[in-house]
């Protein structure tokens, strides 16, 4: 049962990436051979980085193609979940927009983990993460205090939020 970690990954340098690791070798670990843990990695850097092998996919981060790409590349392997690991600054484009073309493209369950909730966003931050929470199946924020944000300023229904 394959599960996708869409995110930046080791040996990008982005306390994003060390969480993602973290959490791909928990969930490898705590499932033992019943899941294959993979993650879809942004790069920032021309040519990548020497990845392990739990990359399968990489996406220039300002190429909004790749991220297209990378939902055919998902939705063909039929995974059992994907989980996007959300910071502003991970993802090309105006506050992180380019994302979107994967997500709206994505026929797979989403679960959004969300490591900055901000109270007064820019018009652009609010569109994009108003738009993730509605393509998303769950959110996973990291304290009750974004959740009643996100609820409050981003409309996200509170069945969603976890």
């Amino acid at each position: 049962m394959p599960i996708a970690f869409v995110s930046d990954y080791p040996p990008r340098c982005c306390g994003i990436a060390t969480f993602t690791h973290d959490l791909c070798e928990s969930v490898a670990k705590a499932g033992a051979r019943k899941y294959d843990i993979f993650t879809v990695a942004m790069n920032d850097v021309p040519g990548g980085y020497p990845y392990s092998p739990r990359v399968r996919f990489e996406v220039r981060q300002s190429v909004q193609a790749d991220y297209r790409l990378a939902a055919e590349f998902l939705n063909i392997r039929q995974v059992s979940a994907v989980c996007l690991q959300h910071e502003y600054g991970i993802f090309g484009g105006i506050c992180g927009a380019h994302i979107l073309a994967l997500l709206r493209r994505l026929r797979r369950p989403l679960v959004t983990t969300l490591h900055t909730v901000l109270k007064e966003p820019s018009d652009q931050q609010l569109l994009v993460l108003k738009e993730i929470g509605r393509l998303s199946d769950r959110m996973i924020v990291m304290s009750d205090m974004a959740g009643s944000i996100l609820q409050e300023v981003y409309d996200v229904p509170e069945e969603k939020v976890a």
